[in-house]
């Protein structure tokens, strides 16, 4: 009892996690619900990818998280024109009664993912309650405000982690007895991906969900401009409200771990035989006669004893390691823990792409590309560079964001993600 008291006078609000009405497809509707979803709105590859996607079906939810218009006011407007059009059809509708929602994700290798989606409050970072571990760019943020703006809805669940305990919870039981009962949804994506969705509406449960997540606190896996952007909105608009809230799913990384995969770099207007050559002397570069398989293989045993870095773009591979410790003293910020300065990520952008390459970071000179062989097509195709990475392990990732410290944008990529188009967040419900 004094300990539950302690706690209270002490500690800051915690995870507030809300049950809502989601809004969902009506299977009648569409052709399938798999041909309806998406991979997040920054996973899809423009243009090919969004006009396939497009083409699986006319009410793909691409045409609400990347509306295709002449400017950006028009696109944010077809989307809301959009969103009301299917609304009044009844292609999307509303359940019945708020709940929270758990989502499984399963393959065909025998990777299982299992987490819960609600509505979450959107804190600040003083109160150390959602961890992000990169920066963002304040363009796509204001875009991203602005589509939400104009939709007055959360199109797509951020993923966020936790680390429950090791005993048996109120939130995995919960999680362990709706996975053995008859979903809402079930469906097959072409990725190979199973998923399934339930929801749950007992008041105990909700309950019982909301006082043990209270303790914990989150790291942002996937979704870092939309959570500045929640950030945002909340702050233009008057609390209490809907903004005060925004659309997560929340995994308990314990029980569930995700895979992390690293983010790709395409440098457009860089030869791979200039980006080679201004190597010389900085860093030990080694030709690659592999295929990609095994040219990943040899780059991640490079990576597990420092910096290392996969050149790809000419029809070979190009191994990057052991770079010179006078070149890294003098180009990486001595201001931030080891374990940052010693980060791919971090190499790679204030000594690689910095002081070497002399290569701005903007879109019109770099890519980010999750795909490892997408990567390479498009350098090879592009005449330009692939930088492939070596994924972070999560601990690493969590430990830095728990000091406050963020990683490069786009330094790494968990998953899997949850799939767009299954359940939505209208502002108005």
């Amino acid at each position: 009892m004094n300990t539950a008291g302690h706690s209270e006078a002490k500690a800051p609000r915690g995870l507030e996690l809300t049950p809502f009405r989601g809004l969902r497809y009506d299977p009648d509707r569409v052709g399938s619900l798999a041909a309806v979803t998406s991979p997040p709105y920054d996973v899809v590859v423009r243009p090919d990818g969004l006009h396939h996607l497009q083409s699986a079906d006319p009410y793909n939810i691409v045409r609400l998280i990347l509306p295709e218009a002449a400017t950006p006011e028009a696109r944010n407007a077809q989307a809301a024109d959009t969103l009301r059009r299917w609304r009044a059809e009844g292609v999307l509708a509303a359940d019945p009664e708020p709940g929270l929602y758990v989502y499984e994700q399963r393959d065909g290798d025998g990777m299982v993912q299992r987490g819960v989606i609600g509505v979450l409050r959107v804190s600040d970072p003083g109160e150390q309650l959602v961890l992000p571990h990169e920066d963002v760019m304040p363009h796509i943020v204001a875009d991203r405000a602005d589509l939400m703006r104009a939709t007055s809805a959360n199109l797509e669940p951020l993923l966020l982690t936790y680390r429950g305990d090791d005993a048996a919870t109120a939130t995995a039981g919960l999680i362990a007895r709706t996975a053995g009962q008859p979903p809402l949804l079930a469906t097959t994506t072409e990725d190979g991906f199973h998923h399934r969705l339930w929801s749950v509406t007992d008041p105990a449960e909700l309950t019982a969900v909301r006082e043990e997540l209270a303790g914990h606190q989150a790291l942002i896996a996937d979704g870092h401009h939309r959570w500045a952007t929640y950030r945002r909105l909340r702050a233009e608009h008057s609390s209490p409200g809907p903004w005060d809230h925004g659309l997560v799913l929340l995994v308990d990384t314990t029980r569930y771990p995700l895979r992390v995969r690293a983010i790709h770099r395409l440098l457009h207007n860089v030869p791979v035989a200039d980006a080679v050559a201004a190597l010389h002397g900085l860093f030990r570069v080694r030709r690659i006669d592999a295929p990609l398989p095994a040219a990943m293989g040899v780059l991640a045993e490079a990576a597990s004893t420092g910096n290392a870095f996969l050149l790809a773009g000419d029809g070979a591979f190009h191994l990057v390691d052991r770079p010179d410790p006078g070149l890294l003293a003098r180009t990486v910020p001595a201001d931030r823990p080891v374990a940052w300065r010693t980060l791919d990520a971090t190499v790679l952008h204030a000594t690689l792409l910095d002081h070497v390459w002399r290569v701005p970071d903007s879109p019109a000179h770099i890519a980010y590309i999750h795909d490892t062989a997408a990567t390479v097509e498009k350098a090879e195709r592009d005449g330009g560079t692939g930088v492939l990475m070596h994924p972070v392990h999560e601990d690493v990732v969590r430990d830095l964001a728990r000091q406050g410290v963020t990683m490069p944008r786009k330094s790494t990529s968990f998953g899997p993600k949850p799939a767009s188009g299954l359940v939505l967040r209208a502002l108005d419900l």
